[in-house]
């Protein structure tokens, strides 16, 4: 009977015990089963940095037609896409009021004219003759200077093309008033063409010529458009604080003449690079997941993308299993439940696709691109245009609202 007795408060202490250890289970689950955990895989890859800017499409060679005087267009030429000669007319501008003081003035000629040559018959006669006859030549002299310059003003209302090549546009219409802020043509060779692109001062002594670049079009959005820098003006504008940089056009480019672009210079590149997501890194460190545990590896963090960026570590290689998004409150030596498979960093754009890479002040300049590459190295380039131009709008309205601040 006494050992009876104490089977039930034996069994009571078991199932509290239980009951105990079930409630834990559901609170701190952690505690007793590994955290589940996502990751990536690292990749080796071709990464690129690269500088953005934007861009108007221009022949190499061109000029515009702008009348010199404001007058009425009385003539104007049909001749957009057509070959024209340099010197060739365009169109005029009313000059009745110049032709017709002309005609006084070649009348007035005339009359100076005769009485030279009656002065000149008798200039031997006398010194008053001979004095006479001065005095009408100065005055035929100067006479045939105003008519002369007559006619050069005359002239400068016929609009001629400045040099051989294609009206590459015609604006205005016949009985228009115009003047010199009016540009009437653009005349010049279609061929070869170049981007006249804008790139802050900040960026501008990573630039060089030669450097290859990439393109972006809304008119050709699925197409990766190629060009190469071929100068940049030594002086910038110091009101936008830009520098001019011309980029050349391949000849078989389907750009057309006054397209705008994005353009993105790139001026740094690894053939190869070990590459990891962004969300991977914390702390200059990545977290290998080795034997289903975490083990803290430091890193140095290259070439640095909104979502990829490239790590330099002698134990971090190809296909190294990473914490992908990296668990701050996981310690080292936890162990830990993947789900799934790892992953593999996503491209961040189509092989090609043209690059969005952005580049802002350097104080606020974001990460350039470090993606995989598809199969061509070029691609790559394109490829790691990650969303930096994104970026760079969010740094320049970060920018400005520090200033608004300070200024407060």
């Amino acid at each position: 009977m006494p050992s009876r007795g104490l089977v039930w408060p034996g069994l009571i202490i078991a199932g509290l015990a239980a009951v105990a250890v079930g409630g834990a289970y559901l609170k701190y689950p952690d505690f007793f089963r590994p955290p589940t955990v996502t990751t990536a895989v690292a990749m080796v890859a071709p990464v690129s940095e690269a500088i953005y800017g934007t861009g108007t499409v221009e022949p190499e060679r061109w000029a515009k037609v702008v009348p010199i005087q404001r007058r009425k267009l009385v003539e104007l030429c049909r001749c957009e896409g057509q070959t024209v000669k340099a010197g060739q007319i365009l169109g005029r501008q009313d000059d009745a009021e110049e032709v017709s003081e002309l005609h006084e003035l070649e009348i007035n000629n005339d009359q100076l004219e005769r009485d030279l040559n009656r002065a000149e018959k008798d200039r031997d006669k006398s010194d008053a003759a001979n004095t006479e006859y001065e005095q009408r030549s100065t005055k035929f002299e100067e006479s045939k200077s105003r008519i002369s310059a007559q006619k050069v003003r005359i002239d400068t209302l016929v609009l001629r093309a400045p040099l051989d090549g294609m009206v590459l546009r015609r604006d205005g219409e016949v009985g228009e008033i115009v003047g010199p802020t009016d540009v009437l043509f653009w005349v010049g060779p279609p061929a070869p063409m170049q981007v006249v692109a804008e790139i802050n001062e900040e960026e501008i002594t990573r630039i060089a010529t030669g450097q290859k670049a990439f393109l972006r079009s809304e008119a050709f959005p699925e197409q990766a458009l190629r060009a190469t820098v071929s100068q940049i003006t030594p002086k910038g504008d110091p009101t936008r604080k830009t520098f001019r940089v011309y980029l050349r056009l391949p000849r078989d480019t389907p750009l057309r003449i006054g397209m705008t672009v994005e353009v993105n210079i790139v001026y740094h590149e690894k053939p190869a690079a070990v590459v990891v997501p962004a969300e991977a890194v914390i702390g200059n460190a990545v977290q290998v997941v080795y034997d289903g545990k975490i083990q803290r590896v430091p890193v140095s963090v290259g070439i640095r993308g909104s979502r990829n960026v490239e790590v330099i570590a002698s134990n971090v290689s190809k296909d190294t299993v990473v914490l992908s998004p990296a668990r701050a409150d996981l310690a080292d030596g936890t162990r830990v439940r993947v789900a799934g498979l790892p992953t593999r960093p996503v491209t961040d754009a189509p092989p090609d696709a043209a690059p969005a890479i952005a580049s802002a002040p350097a104080a606020d300049r974001p990460p350039a691109a470090a993606v995989p590459s598809s199969t061509d190295p070029d691609d790559a380039v394109i490829s790691s245009a990650i969303t930096a131009h994104v970026d760079s709008i969010v740094n320049d309205a970060r920018r400005h609202v520090d200033k608004l601040s300070a200024a407060h």
